[in-house]
């Protein structure tokens, strides 16, 4: 008999409080975020809509009227006619034509000083001093050598003719009338050569003595008196430069060494102007001397060098200056300001200011340029007016004003005392410029804007 064994069922803890996880919170987290974005969209998007046709008739309204009423002012400016001249600008170093160093060239104290620094002084003028009694001694010795050799010369040919006569006569043997007539010749040498050391002498003693070998001006004194002064030294004693003539050294590029050539080989005479570092000061007017040999490669230039009297002498060795070379002169061209040309996208072009006050592009081809003006090669017709002044807004088709010509500064300063200063009103306008108009309202605006409409500024 099989008997049941009742087994206890085993019990079932109940689980403990499951908390949830955090992929879990935040899903149902990001729900309420998502609904509230796409609202604040939805209301953005109607607002946009909303005040989409308001804002559009307003800026419409407004470009109308600024474009009706609001021209731009400008300045402006006549084509006409004058003489352009074709400059080239370079650096250039004031070199002098004839620099000497003084050097001694004997050995010998310095006794005295001719000259004061800064002296102008001339060929030949007195310098320095250095002692000459060594050179007058010597001088003295070679005289006396030469005088003693000179007697002996005189004995030997005298002899000469005595042994001649006895010759013709057999009287002596040949050999001996031979031999006399090679010892005047020895003489003869032996005086040459003491008349040689003679002349060094002099010469030693003349150099004693320095003077001036060139016109000029001296510079700073380089040695004292009484210091010993050798011949082989290099610092010298003065140094004197060549002031007038002077000359100007300076460089052109190669491009245009075509045109200057042209007008040397017809024998113009080109002009140079020196100016200042500063390239505002006129120095000094010359004229084109000489062009170098050759182009140096490195620069791809050409040595020019200009030629100047210097009577003020304003130019000074080794001075910086601008160099101003005057190739060639157009006379008679159609010119234009050179504020008034422009470049860009069609090239250099200016703005043609038309019969209706408005402007159109017009692409020019330009020359040299000179002062303020440039060549006009064409595009440009004489009596045509352009704008010079306030391109920086303007398009093709703008309307412009051009003011009048101011009548002076005095009448600009009582009009401008008259106005009263509490009184609202436009700003002062500088002398050229056209009075600054209000924007005109339309009828129903002149108290408020109306709603969803900005307001319109002030034309400028």
């Amino acid at each position: 008999m099989d008997e049941r064994v009742d087994r206890p069922e085993p019990q079932v803890e109940p689980a403990p409080f499951s908390r949830e996880s955090p992929v879990t919170r935040r899903s149902r987290l990001r729900r309420p975020i998502v609904w509230l974005l796409l609202i604040v969209i939805a209301a953005g998007v109607g607002w946009y809509f909303w005040t989409r046709p308001a804002t559009q008739s307003a800026s419409k309204g407004g470009a109308g009227r600024a474009g009706q009423t609001a021209p731009q002012p400008v300045g402006a400016a006549t084509i006409d006619i004058g003489d352009i001249r074709i400059l080239l600008n370079e650096l250039g170093t004031v070199t002098s034509l004839d620099t000497v160093t003084v050097l001694a060239q004997v050995n010998g104290q310095m006794t005295a000083v001719g000259f004061t620094e800064g002296q102008v002084v001339k060929k030949g003028d007195f310098l320095a001093q250095i002692d000459p009694r060594p050179y007058q001694a010597a001088l003295d010795q070679a005289l006396g050598t030469l005088a003693h050799d000179q007697g002996l010369l005189d004995q030997a040919k005298a002899n000469l003719k005595r042994f001649e006569t006895l010759g013709r006569q057999d009287s002596i043997a040949q050999q001996q009338v031979d031999d006399q007539r090679f010892l005047v010749a020895q003489y003869t040498g032996t005086v040459q050569t003491d008349q040689g050391i003679v002349d060094n002498a002099r010469l030693n003693l003349a150099y004693c003595h320095i003077v001036s070998p060139i016109d000029g001006q001296v510079g700073l004194r380089l040695v004292d008196p009484g210091n010993y002064v050798s011949a082989g030294g290099t610092t010298g004693i003065a140094v004197i430069t060549q002031m007038q003539p002077i000359s100007v050294l300076f460089s052109v590029p190669e491009d245009n060494l075509p045109n200057i050539i042209k007008r040397v080989r017809s024998s113009a005479t080109l002009s140079v102007e020196a100016y200042d570092r500063s390239n505002l000061r006129l120095l000094a007017t010359g004229q084109l001397s000489t062009l170098d040999n050759q182009i140096d490669t490195t620069t791809g230039t050409l040595k020019l060098r200009a030629m100047f009297a210097n009577p003020d002498e304003l130019l000074y060795p080794n001075q910086f200056v601008n160099a101003r070379l005057l190739v060639n002169t157009m006379q008679n061209s159609v010119r234009v300001p050179v504020q008034a040309v422009q470049r860009g996208e069609p090239g250099t072009y200016v703005y043609v200011i038309n019969a209706n006050n408005t402007v159109s592009v017009r692409a020019v081809k330009v020359g040299p340029t000179d002062g303020g003006f440039m060549a006009v090669l064409s595009g440009l017709r004489v009596g045509e007016k352009v704008v010079s002044d306030g391109t920086d807004r303007l398009r093709d088709g703008a309307a412009v004003i051009v003011p009048p010509p101011a009548k002076g500064p005095a009448a600009l300063g009582q009009a401008a005392q008259s106005a009263p200063s509490d009184q609202a009103g436009p700003p002062a306008q500088s002398p050229g410029q056209p009075p600054v108009q209000p924007p005109v309202q339309p009828s129903g605006q002149s108290g408020q804007r109306q709603h969803g409409q900005p307001q319109q500024p002030r034309a400028q």
